[in-house]
């Protein structure tokens, strides 16, 4: 039976705790020019209705080291959303290729795609989550920290897919995360738990974390609001302020890419605690150890 990644949910917790592991090993292997080659003519299809870079990087070099093919499509490519119905492309696309990423908007269309592709489904963005990015910032804390389980995660800024996957990702890993965003921004995966706290200060969501997470303010698609959301997010800035409030060993994360003097000041950007570059490379590690679960016999 096929296994979709449609959200962190998807994969049972043993499992997606174990992959994480899977993921540290296959780049220790990858650093030690360690030939692994699982995937041998096998293809994946990346259906992208947003523009993207670590997400298709990531993918690609992945099935590459893997010793597969990637056939990468663009809107202009495919009949997705104009025209023919999104489940008649995922019969077709899905009897041709081994595995599929889509990265779109609607959150319902990878749902539609899922449910009639005959192969697994991977979600590389919607407007709802983004999971595999979760896998890449475990998968850097366990590097960087050990074990997340227990551990304070502060989120801070926009109530986004990025802040909805960090409320998955806090039933899988089992940590605390305290989620500061402006008042009548609500993520939509909020549920009032022991485990997640909403706040609007962000110094009360960064008090003694472990971990320090935000985010742009003006998501793909909100270009038009970015000045009118700089005024509403100016109080959500992570800067030597927030952090000094956190532990004093605690790390740093986005997703990328920044926009300096916004959501994150350059001090701690670039800081020691930071590891946004730790973290985009380890996309490709995570999505590999992904793919082989998926995948691989």
């Amino acid at each position: 039976m096929k296994k979709n990644f449609i959200t962190l949910l998807d994969i049972p917790k043993k499992d997606i705790q174990k992959l994480i592991l899977r993921a540290i090993e296959l780049k220790k292997m990858r650093n030690s020019n360690i030939t692994y080659t699982p995937l041998q003519n096998k293809t994946l299809a990346l259906i992208f209705d947003k523009s993207s870079t670590r997400t298709r990087v990531s993918f690609e070099v992945g099935m590459t080291h893997f010793g597969g093919n990637t056939l990468f499509l663009s809107p202009r490519d495919t009949q997705l959303g104009r025209g023919e119905p999104i489940e008649d492309t995922a019969k077709v696309i899905s009897s041709m290729v081994d595995c599929i990423v889509i990265r779109t908007h609607k959150h319902e269309d990878v749902l539609k795609f899922s449910a009639q592709s005959s192969v697994p489904v991977i979600n590389g963005l919607t407007d709802l989550v983004h999971p595999c990015q979760l896998l890449a910032d475990v998968m850097t804390f366990v590097e960087a920290k050990g074990d997340i389980s227990g551990k304070k995660v502060a989120w801070i800024g926009d109530a986004n897919n990025m802040c909805n996957s960090y409320i998955n990702a806090s039933k899988q890993f089992d940590f605390q995360l305290s989620i500061a965003t402006p008042k009548n921004f609500i993520p939509s995966l909020f549920e009032h738990e022991d485990d997640v706290v909403l706040t609007h200060d962000p110094l009360i969501a960064a008090k003694d974390a472990d971990l320090v997470v935000t985010d742009v303010w003006a998501s793909m698609g909100q270009e038009e609001e970015e000045e009118k959301r700089k005024e509403i997010f100016k109080t959500l800035q992570v800067n030597k302020e927030i952090m000094s409030v956190a532990n004093k060993d605690a790390i740093f994360m986005h997703c990328l890419p920044a926009h300096r003097g916004e959501e994150v000041t350059s001090d701690v950007l670039d800081s020691e605690a930071s590891v946004v570059w730790q973290e985009a490379e380890n996309r490709l590690h995570a999505q590999k150890a992904l793919l082989e679960y998926l995948l691989a016999k």
